[in-house]
């Protein structure tokens, strides 16, 4: 479960010095948050879907496929730091911008739902990346095998269940999922 910490003044320097014991230390606006490190199901989605974000990325100058640990931060960056399981970052020129990452600097950002955290993911994350200008969220649950997508902060969103295609900005074709398939590839 991803639990707020009573004490509203955190910073990048007070969280990297926290241990290294498996949990997802993240700060949003001061505030920290701890997420349980991920189940084998988790990590068997995080590693399907980034390796056909990958693949579908890596031919073209626009963007590259990342997955956490891997620090994106916002405005004040002392105090602002997230890791989203899997994620697509803009490429300047045919080159990552300054590591870490700004959310500016990202075209799409996904989470993988846990059942301990799914609030964290649906309500704190995503109104976080959606209103600091990623262009696309998603959630995808590996429990009720379903992709929902977000293309804006005032959208309502939509339940994928089935197929789904994703084309960024300079890229020639989409990225099509199929929704079954995908869970089928990810847990096979």
């Amino acid at each position: 479960m991803s639990m707020s910490a009573p004490r509203m003044d955190w910073t990048v320097d007070m969280l990297d010095a926290l241990p290294d014991d498996g949990n997802r230390y993240e700060i949003i606006d001061g505030e920290l948050f701890v997420t349980p490190a991920p189940s084998n199901w988790h990590q068997h989605v995080v590693g399907a879907l980034y390796s056909r974000l990958r693949a579908y990325l890596r031919p073209f100058n626009v963007a590259r496929a990342m997955f956490s640990p891997s620090d994106v931060r916002r405005e004040d960056w002392k105090r602002n730091r997230v890791q989203p399981d899997v994620f697509a970052v803009r490429l300047i020129d045919g080159t990552h911008p300054e590591y870490p990452f700004n959310m500016a600097d990202l075209i799409l950002s996904v989470e993988v739902e846990s059942p301990s955290n799914s609030g964290y993911d649906y309500h704190t994350k995503r109104r976080l990346y959606l209103a600091n200008g990623i262009p696309e969220f998603w959630i995808v649950s590996p429990e009720a095998r379903t992709f929902s997508r977000w293309r804006g902060p005032s959208e309502d969103g939509e339940l994928l269940t089935t197929r789904f295609e994703w084309q960024p900005t300079g890229m020639p074709e989409p990225l099509i999922i199929d929704v079954p398939e995908f869970f089928e590839d990810a847990f096979g």
